[in-house]
């Protein structure tokens, strides 16, 4: 049964009618709050679209079509522009012409008129077959470079087949930690030829990647998102990168003095993911993850978090989690948001239920914002985000933790191995980032295998471009730095977080509630370097997770 769009809206404290709407617009209105309530419309209408989209789907959970929702939104969002061009700045105070600013900037980029299809990977086709020098050259070169890169790795990550099996790049990469056929390994590893070519051809100078490097750095000047990231913390971008020297290092120190073939890192560090995966079949991802965050009182189902899990041709490839709707304060009393968490799970296994946990650690944020419309946002695509999202994940590679959740443990040792392996990788990749972008026409093999045989001891393979199986470093350059420092952000303030609100390994029915106040309910309203000393008391150190990292020498 289908919903009308403006009987939804009211049910959710919010407001459409275009019938008044030209009215409202044409006043002058004296505060912000008429604007806000159109605003706050307007990002439903968005979040509805965009989520119904992502989920492959015509409808919404609630009913309503997207082309109701699309001609909604068109409308809304003349009234929004209307009543924003009728605001006297001159009578704002400072925190409304922070609301103000918001606002207007979030009508020229995420709520612009631009309504195509959201998250949703595209096919591959002919635009594969394209070149690079050609498109390089062109007035919008980065952008449509980038647009091509992606959209070709995207197409490529689906229907890889090896050995008579179809997999993902997901599914591989959770296999190379499992598969104890080394040659069998190799072939899985070689499989994902097809993913990295697309981004880096055969390393040559113009390859898409190579070209797409000059582009940046001409639109950047230094580093451009790698000092924004480094800096939404209170750092400098040199600072960062010496952290992540000095947390690349301590890896290096605590590992064997043999170096391994990259098919073999994920198996050498992996005796956890090989003893506790048969325990963690496809069905149980969502038990088990709900059972630990209802642990913390933070209940995914009382929450309002859906899940859309199941994988499909055109599925966006990289897990995501998003607004579906945000938290509405009506008549004093908040109404529920509708946090939605993508990925595409075909398999189980220990890695899967980590990038689950993580997901809905962002999910658990989102509901628990409490901000005014202009700021009921939150920081994504920053370290903040991704190191709050991890709290809870962190507690996966505890031993106490996988007896209480999955009924059996592994060591400490290879539980540090099992939880690092993958965090170093992102801060290898987050430093490759840093070179590459600096040292011009080097080719970005040469670079990642110097990072690689010095850090991880991985033996090298220049003639691979192995790096390049994140899709991140074409989308989205410099985000990987935000797990890498998120990293770092995370275990200082989980060791801040078991001081206050005491240990949450095995449950702790409170601790949900403690740092929503603390930690994520703030939204936009107060910048995360703010938040964050607030809460630690100091600035951010990365003592707390070398010395998590020295546990790994300490420990039998």
């Amino acid at each position: 049964m289908r919903v009308g769009l403006g009987m939804l809206l009211v049910g959710l404290g919010l407001s459409w009618s275009p019938a008044n709407a030209s009215a409202q617009a044409g006043s002058a209105p004296v505060s912000l709050a008429p604007l806000e309530r159109s605003y706050d419309s307007l990002r439903y209408l968005r979040d509805q679209l965009d989520v119904t989209r992502s989920r492959g789907a015509d409808t919404t959970i609630h009913g309503v079509t997207t082309a109701d929702l699309a001609t909604a939104y068109r409308s809304t969002r003349r009234i929004v522009e209307a009543q924003l061009t009728n605001i006297p700045r001159n009578k704002l105070t400072p925190p409304e012409l922070v609301a103000f600013a918001t606002m207007e900037k979030a009508l020229q980029g995420s709520l612009g008129p631009d309504l195509g299809r959201s998250s949703v990977a595209p096919t591959r086709g002919p635009t594969c077959q394209y070149d690079p020098v050609a498109v390089a050259t062109t007035p919008w070169g980065r952008d449509s470079l980038e647009g091509l890169i992606f959209g070709c790795y995207s197409a490529a990550t689906q229907g890889i087949v090896v050995d008579r099996d179809t997999l993902d790049r997901l599914s591989i990469l959770s296999l190379l930690g499992t598969t104890a056929d080394r040659a069998k390994r190799e072939r899985l590893f070689r499989g994902l030829d097809r993913v990295w070519s697309t981004v880096n051809g055969h390393d040559e100078p113009g390859s898409p990647y190579r070209l797409l490097l000059p582009l940046r750095r001409q639109a950047w000047r230094q580093f451009g998102p790698m000092v924004r990231g480094s800096a939404t913390l209170g750092l400098t971008a040199t600072q960062v990168e010496g952290w992540l020297e000095q947390a690349l290092e301590a890896w290096r120190v605590a590992l064997p003095e043999t170096m391994v073939e990259p098919w073999d890192f994920h198996y050498a560090n992996g005796a956890m993911s090989r003893h506790l995966s048969t325990r963690i079949p496809r069905d149980s991802l969502l038990p088990i993850n709900s059972r630990f965050y209802q642990s913390l009182g933070a209940d995914p189902t009382a929450l309002n978090i859906h899940f859309d899990l199941e994988p499909r041709p055109g599925k966006y490839p990289i897990a995501f989690t998003t607004f579906g709707a945000r938290g509405v304060l009506r008549r004093g009393q908040w109404t529920r948001a509708e946090p939605w968490v993508f990925a595409s799970y075909r398999i189980g296994g220990l890695e899967n239920l980590g990038e689950l946990l993580h997901e809905t650690g962002h999910g658990i944020h989102l509901a628990a914002v409490r901000a005014r419309p202009a700021l009921h946002d939150w920081p994504d695509s920053d370290s903040f985000t991704e190191g709050i999202a991890d709290l809870a994940w962190f507690e996966l590679y505890e031993p106490a933790w996988q007896r209480a959740f999955l009924g059996d443990t592994v060591s400490l040792r290879e539980s540090l191995r099992a939880k690092y392996s993958g965090v170093i990788l992102d801060m290898a990749w987050a430093l490759f980032e840093f070179r590459v972008h600096r040292e011009g026409a080097r080719s970005p093999n040469e670079v990642w295998t110097e990072i690689t045989a010095r850090y991880l001891k991985i033996r090298p393979h220049p003639e691979l471009s192995w790096w390049a199986m994140r899709g991140q470093l074409v989308e989205s350059p410099g985000y990987l730095l935000n797990y890498a420092l998120g990293a770092f952000l995370t275990a200082d303030l989980r060791r801040a977080a078991v001081e206050k609100f005491g240990p949450l390994t095995t449950g702790n029915p409170g601790w949900y509630a403690k740092a929503s106040t603390a930690l994520y309910r703030h939204g936009l309203e107060k910048p995360a370097r703010k938040v964050v000393e607030e809460f630690l008391g100091r600035s951010l150190s990365p003592q707390p997770l070398l010395e998590d990292l020295a546990r790994m020498r300490q420990a039998p």
